[in-house]
């Protein structure tokens, strides 16, 4: 039977890789890997760069001849089709491994325990379902977009201790401190989209870039149904640099469509006149486009609009020790919102940091279970006598 405790360190270790791979591997998913011989870490490695070699190539590499006889601890199932890379079940047959020991099956179609299947008919002793929630966890963003075609929305904002975003003037910079502002900038550098409203574009003129430059160069979104965003804001003066992408409605007007198509923006008409109904149609867009990673920074209406359609996955606000007070003063999240205190959106694994004078709130909207009847609750067992047997 398994060492229980020693196969648990073996696999923290490698979901402490996998999460290396943050902002550089997407939108495939963090994998990390350890190869062990007579209870020694022989090699490891994660899944650095997107169409670059997986975990368990990098591990096995590192390995070497020690490979031989050994085992291999990985996060997600390893892959068993030509993609960008070849085969890692191959890899692991050729290197003599003997027995792997697997965190999550992965639901990827040309996967989805063929893998495992693979490397059981090869002999080897296979076992799954270890830390299994955890990489379930750290690949929720991957799980959401291959099952629903949609990206993990990430809401950000930044607010006063009684709830405020603005002043009752519209004023709002700054209401966050320097090290929140920093941590903002380090959380656009590894997204695949920025997404704020029309209003908060005219009266914050934001660049919306992360500074400096993070792992990957998000795709600017402003959500402007008439496309009336003006043409001297740093947003249109910067397409060329940076893509931008302006999501309209169905009345937009024709020619501030060309002008702004002609500034170098790429112009996104959709149909539906509803608005919430067109940001579902913007998230099944942007994960057809392999994002995976999307981060909403406002405004209320914006906000509210994730919060009335449930479409929020994970959460950071940045809260300001201070007042601001006032009626008129721009709260948080507009909407319609909840009828009902009970009837509002829990948060789950929620922490909170201090950075600087301010508090840095993070957490997801639902439990680590929410994609577990789409991406399968393994169980960890051994079967060291009985290699084909299916464990599903």
């Amino acid at each position: 039977m398994a060492d229980t405790d020693t196969d648990l360190d073996f696999m923290s270790r490698a979901l402490d890789l996998a999460a290396r791979g943050q902002g550089t591997a997407e939108p495939n998913p963090l994998v990390g890997c350890v190869v062990t011989r007579n209870g020694q870490v022989v090699g490891e490695g994660w899944h650095e760069h997107y169409g670059q070699a997986h975990a368990e190539i990098n591990a096995l590499r590192a390995a070497g001849a020690e490979a031989a006889g050994g085992t291999l601890y990985v996060t997600l199932e390893p892959c068993c089709h030509h993609g960008q890379t070849p085969p890692c079940t191959q890899a692991v047959q050729a290197a003599g491994i003997t027995r792997v020991v697997i965190a999550q099956s992965d639901p990827f179609p040309q996967v989805n325990r063929q893998g495992i299947a693979e490397l059981k008919a090869a002999g080897i002793t296979v076992e799954v379902g270890l830390l299994a929630a955890q990489a379930r966890h750290l690949n929720a963003p991957y799980i959401k977009r291959l099952t629903t075609g949609e990206p993990w929305i990430h809401a950000k904002w930044a607010m006063s201790l009684d709830g405020k975003i603005a002043t009752r003037t519209g004023h709002s910079q700054w209401i966050s401190g320097p090290a929140s502002r920093q941590r903002v900038h380090q959380l656009r550098g590894r997204m695949d989209a920025i997404v704020v409203g029309r209003q908060t574009a005219i009266t914050d003129d934001p660049l919306l870039t992360a500074r400096p430059a993070g792992p990957r160069i998000a795709t600017r979104v402003v959500l402007d149904s008439r496309a009336c965003l003006p043409l001297e804001s740093q947003l249109v003066q910067t397409a060329r640099e940076t893509p931008l992408l302006v999501a309209t409605g169905p009345a937009a007007d024709s020619e501030r469509v060309k002008q702004l198509t002609s500034a170098g923006c790429e112009v996104l008409q959709l149909a539906d006149p509803n608005p919430i109904q067109r940001l579902q149609q913007l998230w099944q867009i942007l994960g057809q486009r392999d994002m995976t990673h999307v981060l909403v920074e406002g405004g209320a209406q914006v906000l509210g609009s994730l919060v009335d359609s449930q479409s929020i996955d994970e959460l950071h606000l940045f809260l300001a020790p201070r007042l601001v007070g006032g009626t008129d003063a721009i709260s948080a999240v507009a909407g319609t919102g909840s009828a009902h205190v009970d009837a509002g959106i829990p948060l789950h694994d929620l922490s909170c940091e201090p950075l600087g004078e301010d508090y840095y709130l993070h957490g997801r909207t639902a439990s680590r279970d929410r994609y577990d009847h789409i991406a399968g609750a393994d169980s960890f067992a051994a079967q060291p006598d009985d290699h084909t047997a299916g464990q599903h």
